[in-house]
């Protein structure tokens, strides 16, 4: 099962075209990170993304259904996801909420959850000159039996994607 969403993640990541934006890699880890400017104050931008399920594309979902993922925007709230008949997916943990500012999650996205690995997610909302810089930075480190050198590239091309749609939604509010 790994495999196939690897491979399907790396195909994305190469079909979008995305610029690699992996800060370092290695045999213990890798850090990714995307940067979009918005035409929208820092809360604004900041409530968008904790809408995550009008934004994130369901092909990236375990439901099937973007629209079935919620961030509960508090400490030791949840991005979760429902799935049928009553199961359910913590994708992240919030570890740290301030609105317009900053919000920090704990875990591990998608394929990250089957390996031995823990994950800090920070997106930050700065204000520049009426515009609102958001920068997503991940953090991942542990194991993975082929050195984070697949995984890592596949995580910055489904996170490259969601970034893009994201700064979508909050300029149009359509992905």
């Amino acid at each position: 099962m790994r495999m196939g969403i690897l491979a399907a993640l790396s195909l994305l990541a190469s079909a979008i075209g995305a610029e690699a934006k992996v800060l370092t890699k290695g045999p213990t880890g890798f850090v990714v990170e995307h940067k979009a400017e918005l035409a929208a104050d820092a809360r604004k931008a900041y409530d968008a993304f904790v809408n995550v399920g009008a934004w994130w594309s369901s092909d990236h979902s375990f439901s099937g259904d973007a629209a079935n993922m919620t961030v509960d925007a508090s400490p030791g709230g949840c991005w979760c996801e429902k799935l049928p008949d009553g199961g359910g997916v913590k994708h992240m943990e919030v570890i740290h909420a301030n609105p317009g500012g900053m919000l920090v999650f704990a875990g591990g996205l998608g394929p990250l959850q089957f390996i031995g690995v823990a994950g800090s997610m920070t997106v930050s909302f700065a204000n520049n000159a009426g515009k609102t810089t958001v920068t997503l930075h991940y953090d991942v480190g542990g194991r993975d039996d082929k050195d984070f050198a697949e995984i890592s590239a596949a995580v910055d091309g489904v996170l490259a994607e969601q970034v893009a749609r994201y700064a979508a939604f909050v300029s149009t509010g359509k992905p």
